[in-house]
């Protein structure tokens, strides 16, 4: 059948393509991981039939399962734009960021997470943070250099900065979900809804049960008086929107329409 070259658990150019990029990015949005898969097909078979997403990826991981790695799919916590990263199932992400950043860094990180983890809202202080960096391994860091090596983290996508406060990336959640677990099991907290690791989110007042804002979103899209789907208490928090793909694929066609005529206005 012309124009498909896909074999199930065997990969083609743009399938090894498509996996370098990803590896080179880290994590990416859904959006963006869509048009890196029609940019592969144009290099490398631009006659193809693209696949579904899904099934391509499918298609990767089924050749990647015996290297314990995969294409995990998860969604941002804020908002639950969903995003995709190349995880490594047998090792913690801890020691998969060892080959770019020193002992100091790597161990100001694990102050950083455990202050995340620990606290009530999944956000640390830079001040709380920077106040720990006596007590990090290896070479002795002043508080500048640790402010620095927090805006890397910031850069290669495993922590957040809002206001001065720091949390974890997607892409940290997606990849240290079971390292967290197994770290911190007095600590850690999951949404009740879909059961996963919640890093922010809402509480009830009454039970204290927490959930995913996107979770939130979802669960009382429809329902004028919110109710805690434990205890059935009124939720006083304020209910979110549920993401809109839709709404974001045309607000990114309008911001790529004004860099464009920006760029040509110059």
């Amino acid at each position: 059948m012309q124009g498909s070259t896909r074999r199930v658990g065997a990969m083609t150019d743009v399938h090894r393509r498509f996996l370098q990029l990803l590896m080179t990015h880290g994590v990416l949005e859904e959006w963006e991981v869509r048009r890196l898969q029609n940019h592969c097909y144009k290099v490398h078979d631009r006659n193809a039939t693209v696949d579904k997403l899904e099934d391509f990826i499918s298609n990767i991981n089924s050749v990647l399962e015996s290297l314990y790695i995969e294409i995990k799919k998860g969604a941002t916590e804020d908002d639950g734009r969903p995003i995709y990263a190349l995880v490594n199932l047998a090792t913690t992400s801890i020691s998969k960021m060892a080959s770019d950043f020193a002992e100091n860094e790597l161990d100001l990180f694990r102050k950083a997470l455990e202050l995340i983890v620990d606290s009530e809202t999944g956000f640390a202080s830079s001040t709380n943070i920077l106040n720990l960096v006596d007590q990090l391994k290896g070479k002795k860091m002043r508080k500048k250099e640790a402010e620095q090596v927090l805006q890397k983290f910031v850069q290669s996508k495993w922590l957040i900065e809002k206001e001065g406060e720091f949390t974890l990336h997607g892409r940290a959640i997606l990849e240290m979900e079971q390292f967290i677990r197994e770290s911190y099991p007095d600590a850690v907290k999951i949404c009740n809804i879909c059961h996963s690791l919640l890093i922010q989110g809402q509480s009830c007042e009454t039970c204290g049960i927490r959930m995913h804002l996107p979770c939130v979103a979802k669960y009382f899209q429809s329902t004028s008086e919110p109710r805690c789907p434990h205890c059935n208490d009124y939720w006083p928090h304020d209910i979110p929107e549920v993401f809109d793909p839709e709404k974001e694929r045309e607000a990114g066609i309008s911001r790529s329409s004004r860099k464009s005529l920006r760029t040509r206005q110059h």
